[in-house]
Parts: structure tokens; sequence; C-alpha cells
């Protein structure tokens, strides 16, 4: 018996054909199964071998019978290999993932005492060109898949062999970008992962009526967004691709969202030193932020080798807390991990 494509069947709505089988449903693996003949119950045990087992092909599945596993073999699970991996002395670790159509992307796992956060990538290098980041600096190839997302965590999870945590939407590339995946990343990390919602960030730096569009699904996710800057003309030195997109007009995008799912909003700004780091742009940022359901993440600038921008001293951080604080702004300062291994915000690229 040959394999057929697994279809996914949502209220009795034939769906597109789904492949591979990383980032399926239970349902959409049951209706698989029972397409080749099996009984349904081996949906779910398929469920569990690729989502809790690290099934990376069918013929790991040894509940499954032998001569059902090799008809099948040639059905890919969707799984990377690990390229190359590289450990920073706070036990941070940057993985260098090869995709079946041999593209390269980079994937976070950062450990604490209580948590396991894997910062995932969502397209192979990003067009959004930040003149800061080394992600920009390589170009776009292309967004990825749903399975390509998900794959990151697994990667991440068995490879500390700890339960991931919290999953922060940070790494390569534009995640609204890539929205249709990233939500079907979201829900599969949620469901099947077993990821709660509140532990899942997306992070963007503003696409005109994305933000909107995110907000009708009403998720429990962390919407982050990347200002970098307190005004337009700032923000367009530092982020090219935000000249067509006001500041004026993300923030009032971002208000929207607030509205509608009443989550406030994470704002990251990156400190440059001696460019947006000044305490009169900590008053305007004051100012854009003033009455508004968010918290500040101030971020010190992580070095990349094709720029000479440079981090703020700490006199210069505390300073400009300072006068967030002194305006009412929820603020806090976070300093990246994995620098040394180049592992940081700002800091991923799609070869090593």
């Amino acid at each position: 018996m040959s394999a057929t494509p697994l279809v996914s069947q949502v209220d009795s709505v034939q769906s597109e054909l789904i492949s591979p089988l990383l980032g399926a449903s239970v349902t959409e693996l049951t209706l698989w199964v029972q397409q080749q003949g099996q009984p349904a119950y081996r949906g779910k045990q398929l469920h569990d071998w690729i989502y809790h087992h690290g099934a990376r092909s069918l013929a790991d599945v040894s509940v499954f019978p032998k001569q059902w596993r090799a008809e099948v073999a040639a059905v890919p699970i969707g799984r990377s290999t690990i390229h190359h991996r590289a450990v920073a002395p706070d036990g941070t670790i940057k993985y260098l993932l090869k995709l079946s159509d041999g593209q390269t992307i980079e994937t976070v796992g950062i450990p604490t005492d209580k948590r396991l956060t894997v910062c995932v990538s969502t397209q192979v290098g990003c067009p959004m060109a930040c003149d800061f980041c080394a992600t920009g600096k390589g170009g776009y190839t292309r967004n990825l898949q749903k399975h390509e997302i998900v794959d990151q965590v697994l990667t991440v999870q068995e490879d500390f062999q700890q339960r991931v945590t919290h999953v922060v939407f940070m790494g390569m590339g534009e995640p609204l970008l890539n929205t249709d995946n990233v939500l079907a990343s979201l829900k599969c990390l949620n469901q099947d992962v077993g990821i709660g919602q509140r532990s899942l960030t997306v992070s963007t730096v503003g696409i005109r009526d994305r933000i909107r569009q995110l907000a009708q699904h009403h998720l429990q996710i962390t919407l982050a967004v990347s200002l970098h800057a307190p005004n337009q003309a700032l923000r367009e030195q530092l982020i090219p691709s935000a000249r067509p997109y006001p500041l004026e007009d993300l923030l009032n995008e971002c208000r929207e969202y607030v509205e509608i799912t009443k989550r406030r909003i994470s704002f990251e700004y990156i400190l440059l030193a001696g460019c947006n780091d000044l305490p009169e742009h900590a008053l305007q940022l004051a100012k854009c932020l003033r009455g508004f359901q968010s918290h500040v993440n101030l971020i010190p600038y992580n070095p990349i080798q094709e720029v000479d921008y440079k981090r703020p001293n700490r006199d210069r951080i505390q300073a400009f807390l300072n006068v967030l604080k002194q305006q009412k702004i929820a603020v806090s300062v976070r300093y990246s991990r994995g620098l040394e291994a180049d592992a940081a915000c700002g800091q991923l690229r799609a070869t090593q």
C-alpha cells in the first residue's frame, strides 16, 4: 500500500494537503493513518511519537507494524539536522540547522534555573534590513514553513533534554511577513507541544495592517514591537523599511491591538551609544507611549562586524532608564544572553 498525502479535515471540510507530518494535529494525523488503512488509534500514537518521543522518521515509530513502516518510509516527518552548535559561557546554545532544501537557519536555546526559552526564526534571512542587525545584512531567501518553525523548538528541547517552557519569535526574519505559518506554528506549539499561549511571544518591526489582523485572532500571546527610535526620522535611519509606515500609524495600530486583545504590548528598544540613547530620546519615547498599556524592554546593543555602532555604558543606560521611570513608563533593561557565541539579539545569521 503506497502512502497518500496527509489531509486535514475540519468540520467535514477538506483543507489543503499538508506535508510533512510535523505540525499536524492529532485529528489530522488520525485521518491520515485511516487513509493508509490503519486503525484510528494509531493517529494518537503517531502524534505522541512526533511531539513527545522525538521521532525523525516513521521507521522510528516502533509501535507501528514493521511492514507498514516500510510502506510509508518515504513520508517525511519534517525534522532538520544540527549542522553546528555554539555554547556560550552562560549556557546559551546557538544552533545552525540545515533544512531539507539545504538552506540553513539559526535558533537559540536560553536556559535559566526554572525556564528553557527558545528563540525561533521565521524566515531564511530577513528583508527588513535593520542597520544594526546581522540577519538583515545577509538578505532574504524565503519564509519558513510551519514544520520548520516547530522543529526548532523540538530540536532545542531534545538537545537540552529539558522541556521548553517559553518560545520567542525573535530570531531570523520578520514574523508578520510570514503570518499564516507563524499562526499555524503558534497553534501547534500550544495544542500539540503543550506550551501555554502566555509563554509565547511574537516580535515585529511593524508591517502595516498586520498587527491589526493579528489582533482579530484574540490570542493570549505577548506581542513585542521593535521601535528602536522615538521619532520617524531616526527610525527610518535605523530601519529603512519603516519609511512607508509612519511611527504614529504604527502606534495607533498598537493601541487598537491593546483595545481588542486586552493584552499589553512589549516595546523593544535597542540602545545605540550616541545615536538613540540620549535623555531627550527617552523623553520623546515617553511621550509616544504615555497612557499606553505597555512595557518597554531596553536592550543594550549587541555588536556585529558590519557596522560601528557601540553599546552604551551602564551610566548612560541607567540615565535613559531613569528618565522613563520618572515619566511613569513601565520599563526594564534586558541584557541579552549568548553574546559570546554571537547568539544574542541581532546577531543571528543564515551561515556559519
